[in-house]
């Protein structure tokens, strides 16, 4: 971060560790480009950020519209202060070094600058068993660490059992060395305050946003009518889900259930290349041999993921673990209908503004023939429904609001010394 830019003393130095990137693809790195972009000119505080300068998922800013280079491998963008920072090469390990490397990298920078009273804010509990040294250092530098403990990452089905344990331990860990629990979800904040009631944890509750701006793309958009062509797909015929191909997001029940389903219009599911699961998924449910189903590959021009939401017929929603999850959000605010796993993160975010499955054998499948009935689910029934997501959203989840609470956060905290 450039020396010229320092202005300790007169601005409250916000320093953000554990995203790969700001503004490209995921929800941490949705977050950090909204929180940005959001801040005030006059805010009085400052955004520090470490980021990923290699491998998979790392830091382009030629993607962002406006960046500065600071030079040694640092940018400028609306305000804040950008780093990146390389990585070895060790697969998941990988993340757990971008956050101790950017911790050391923000601490020595607020020494060498005499930053006092700076913020640490840690997206996620991954380096749990590394982090009282770090507190330790914070606080030398009269400073408080605040956490995103994210959702339950031990409950991730891809991780073998040791590193669900690790996973489990890192994050009791991080909330015992925390000065505040930011959290996504209330239903992830009742569990970080029960769970771990004996270290009498503060928390508060901030939740993930998004955009009710339509799409800017017209109906005959080249990249629109490209991706339906690939696709079989006509607008308003096709059911949808967007995640990322992992057991946790409900896949193997989405794909038998939608072949137990009477529907005629196909189901697109635009996911990531697992190809180890694709096969597992092959095997367990034959989804091969029902045409209605596509794979789509990702798309992250969110322009044209919008146009894709606002065209389904209905989405599929799967996640079964995490807090406020990005990708419901969106599509609560672009998709007329919205069929969703039941769990507490789900009921909590999306109310009455959805449809509601369970795991149960036919669950899905009837609510899919219910959906794709009109004599069941009407034109004004869907309405409904369209109208109770858009004003959810509007209520709560706008990025503008969750970009206040994060200012008010930051006031209350600088008033507070």
């Amino acid at each position: 971060m450039d020396q010229k830019l320092r202005d300790p003393g007169q601005q409250q130095h916000i320093f953000i560790v554990g995203a790969k990137s700001v503004g490209q693809y995921g929800g941490y790195e949705s977050f950090l480009a909204e929180l940005i972009r959001q801040r005030p000119e006059d805010a009085g505080y400052v955004y520090h950020v470490t980021v990923k300068a290699n491998g998979y998922g790392c830091m382009d800013e030629s993607a962002l519209f406006g960046a500065e280079s600071l030079g040694n491998n640092a940018f400028s963008w609306h305000g804040a202060h950008i780093v990146k920072l390389p990585v070895p090469q060790i697969g998941s390990a990988q993340a757990i070094s971008l956050d101790v490397k950017g911790l050391h990298y923000c601490l020595n920078y607020c020494e060498e600058n005499g930053i006092d009273a700076p913020v640490f804010y840690l997206l996620a509990c991954r380096i749990g068993p590394f982090l009282g040294s770090f507190a330790r250092r914070i606080r030398r530098l009269h400073g408080t660490l605040y956490v995103n403990p994210d959702g339950h990452e031990y409950l991730r089905g891809k991780w073998p059992a040791p590193v669900r344990a690790y996973w489990k331990l890192s994050e009791r860990l991080t909330v015992r060395s925390a000065d505040l629990m930011v959290c996504d979800s209330v239903k992830i904040e009742e569990y970080i305050r029960e769970t771990y009631k004996k270290y009498s944890p503060k928390t508060v509750f901030i939740p993930y946003g998004t955009y009710l701006t339509p799409s800017p793309l017209w109906d005959d958009d080249p990249a629109f009518t490209a991706w339906l062509l690939k696709n079989g797909l006509k607008p308003h015929e096709y059911y949808m889900s967007c995640s990322r191909l992992v057991p946790e997001n409900s896949y193997e029940t989405m794909l038998r259930e939608y072949m137990r389903s009477h529907t005629r219009r196909p189901l697109v599911l635009i996911t990531t290349k697992d190809r180890a699961y694709l096969e597992v998924l092959k095997k367990k449910t034959g989804f091969e041999s029902d045409s209605r189903i596509r794979f789509s590959d990702p798309v992250y021009d969110r322009d044209l993921l919008r146009k894709i939401r606002e065209n389904a017929f209905a989405n599929l929603h799967g996640h079964t673990v995490g807090g406020t999850n990005p990708t419901l959000l969106e599509a609560l605010a672009a998709t007329q209908v919205n069929l969703l796993i039941d769990v507490p993160f789900n009921r909590e975010v999306a109310q009455d503004a959805a449809l509601y499955w369970t795991g149960e054998e036919g669950s899905l499948a009837r609510l899919i023939d219910r959906t794709d009935d009109p004599t069941q689910t009407d034109e004004a029934a869907r309405r409904d429904l369209t109208q109770k997501a858009r004003n959810r959203i509007l209520s709560a989840y706008t990025w503008e609001k969750i970009a206040d609470r994060y200012g008010e956060l930051w006031r209350e905290l600088d008033e507070g010394r």
